[in-house]
């Protein structure tokens, strides 16, 4: 006898199951299900998924009420179909999720997705396999006379609208005038902290990421020299101090063991 009729009537009860799974309201249960025991299923799944959403977007979780939030975790649920099974990557998944509202006109909220991207970001670089351990280099070194060494858990992140202050006290109506740049580092104790930068940080710690023979000082004079502003003193002190900061946010691992070659 052949398999394959059998093997057609599993994968349709499948289909039938997750189907009722992921909208009850509107796909009907297997019939050769006991509905208690269905009803269990359907509410274990569902908060599982919720439960990891509300504690991987916080800040978004606040700004709904309970409806509103269970109808956009429930549009997730049953509208997206994730490219992994992972739990570490639904917040990734619902990102996408976002993404695809947003291609398709849906009317959410125009910050929403950046800030999902901003609250995500925390999770994704706590997760993140690399180690400040593993890099070779000079704790010691003076970032200023010798090639610094960036952390590989470092991340400067854009944005429109300013989602670092969004919350129920503060919903925006429009974007900022100037992009919102933020630095996002793991540090030694494998703690994330954000810290809101300027467009000098982050044009700095760009060029930081491609130097590899030149001194922090040379990198900072050559990027002032590159806007224009070589002869500004004031723009260098700010400069080196950026350079500190960096430092001490671990940002800036330390310095290469090798000789530096000014420009």
């Amino acid at each position: 006898m052949s398999a394959v009729p059998e093997a057609g009537i599993t994968r349709a009860a499948q289909y039938a199951f997750a189907a009722h799974i992921r909208d009850p309201e509107h796909a009907p249960a297997p019939a050769d299900v006991e509905p208690r025991r269905m009803a269990v299923y359907t509410e274990l799944f569902y908060n599982n998924i919720e439960s990891l959403l509300a504690a991987n977007f916080p800040v978004i979780r606040r700004l709904h009420d309970d409806d509103a939030w269970h109808r956009r975790v429930r549009d997730f649920y049953r509208e997206h179909r994730s490219h992994t099974p992972l739990f570490t990557e639904i917040a990734r998944e619902f990102i996408r999720h976002l993404e695809q509202r947003v291609e398709a006109g849906a009317d959410d909220p125009p910050f929403l997705l950046e800030l999902a991207h901003y609250e995500w970001s925390e999770l994704a670089l706590s997760l993140d396999e690399a180690e400040i351990v593993a890099v070779d280099c000079d704790a010691e070194g003076d970032v200023l006379q010798r090639v610094p060494v960036l952390s590989p858990l470092l991340r400067v992140l854009a944005y429109r609208y300013p989602v670092q202050h969004i919350g129920p006290d503060f919903v925006p109506s429009e974007p900022s005038p100037q992009p919102v740049l933020i630095l996002l580092v793991r540090d030694r104790h494998d703690e994330v902290r954000f810290t809101e930068i300027d467009a000098l940080t982050a044009m700095l710690v760009e060029r930081l990421g491609a130097n590899r023979n030149l001194s922090g000082l040379a990198c900072l004079d050559a990027l002032l020299h590159e806007l224009g502003r070589g002869g500004d003193e004031a723009l260098r002190t700010g400069g080196t101090d950026i350079l500190r900061l960096l430092r001490s946010r671990d940002a800036i691992l330390g310095t290469l063991r090798t000789p530096t070659r000014d420009a």
